[in-house]
């Protein structure tokens, strides 16, 4: 029934609520500058408890590249940015190793060697460039002429992609996708906070806060351990996910990996809605940001992430969560 309670009672309720301050910190300094999208912050920083990736999927221009910077300033760290192009080598991530000075050689570190790793608009790389980075998010390190090179702790990667009906961009491979604990939307602003962007200087001015040290973003990792999740949600995820095998509205259901990454996600959630432990509603509200980019759905005339949200609404309908 619990999970992640090795420590004393008060040792976890110190640790669980230092991490509850830290994630109602972070909040409040990427809304600060993403306005009016309090959803789409909260399952940024979610991903960023469950020490997950985050993939934002959207048109040109509504402020994807800021919730990334806002997030990663809010977090501390370093901060890389990498703008993804046709020609972007896998090098030009991971880094090279080159002749020195003194007839040696030397591992030159590239951009993925940093705390938060931006990558913009990633789908305008090729799929070879685009796979450097499946390594890194998956291990937490690079192996460049066969050697393995450690990645920072905490690293995560936030990365921005156009939709795949626009010029010049690819999609990513399954196997990345799977790697993204969620990806999310931005949308348009409401008339309000559009103007208040408009009357600011617009979104290349926003103001950036840092809430955040590393070690508050390591406690907080560590802190999604310790949430409870009861035996009856546990059999209600994986009710949803054995689903998603059998229905008949998907050619392919969600992995393992698609249901540990619903698991610690609600942990997360429960954590940044000030909980120590997991309801119904925390699993019900991330199914279609952590499971819908993870699945192949039958329905034709439709994007391939569209089909899918549309035949995961139907299933959660069927699905029917603990009394």
């Amino acid at each position: 029934m619990v999970q992640g309670e090795t420590a004393s009672p008060e040792a976890r309720q110190r640790i669980l609520a230092d991490a509850t301050a830290a994630l109602g910190r972070a909040r409040n300094a990427v809304c600060a500058t993403v306005r009016g999208k309090p959803e789409v912050v909260d399952l940024a920083l979610v991903a960023v408890a469950a020490g997950g990736h985050v993939l934002v999927e959207d048109v040109p221009g509504v402020g994807k590249t800021t919730l990334a910077r806002a997030v990663a300033a809010a977090i501390g760290g370093t901060l890389n940015r990498v703008q993804f192009t046709s020609d972007l080598l896998p090098g030009d991530i991971t880094g090279v190793t080159v002749l020195d000075r003194q007839g040696g050689f030397v591992f030159r570190k590239g951009p993925v060697f940093a705390n938060v790793l931006l990558a913009d608009e990633i789908n305008r790389a090729g799929p070879k460039t685009q796979s450097a980075l499946l390594e890194a998010m998956s291990e937490r390190r690079v192996t460049v002429d066969g050697q393995s090179h450690l990645l920072p702790d905490p690293f995560l990667v936030l990365a921005t992609q156009n939709p795949l009906d626009f010029h010049g961009t690819f999609p990513l491979p399954d196997s990345q996708l799977d790697r993204f604990l969620v990806r999310l939307s931005m949308g348009y602003p409401d008339l309000e906070d559009e103007r208040a962007i408009l009357r600011s200087g617009g979104l290349r001015s926003a103001s950036l806060a840092t809430a955040l040290d590393l070690d508050d973003v390591i406690g907080i990792i560590a802190a999604v351990d310790m949430v409870t999740v009861h035996s009856d949600l546990e059999d209600y995820l994986l009710r949803i996910v054995r689903a998603t095998r059998t229905d008949p509205r998907f050619l392919r259901g969600v992995s393992t990996r698609g249901a540990e990454a619903l698991y610690r996600a609600s942990r997360a959630r429960a954590l940044l809605s000030k909980r120590d432990y997991v309801i119904p509603e925390d699993v019900y509200d991330l199914v279609l940001p952590v499971l819908a980019h993870r699945l192949i759905a039958r329905a034709e005339g439709e994007r391939p992430g569209a089909a899918a949200a549309a035949a995961l609404g139907g299933l959660l309908e069927d699905v029917r969560p603990p009394a």
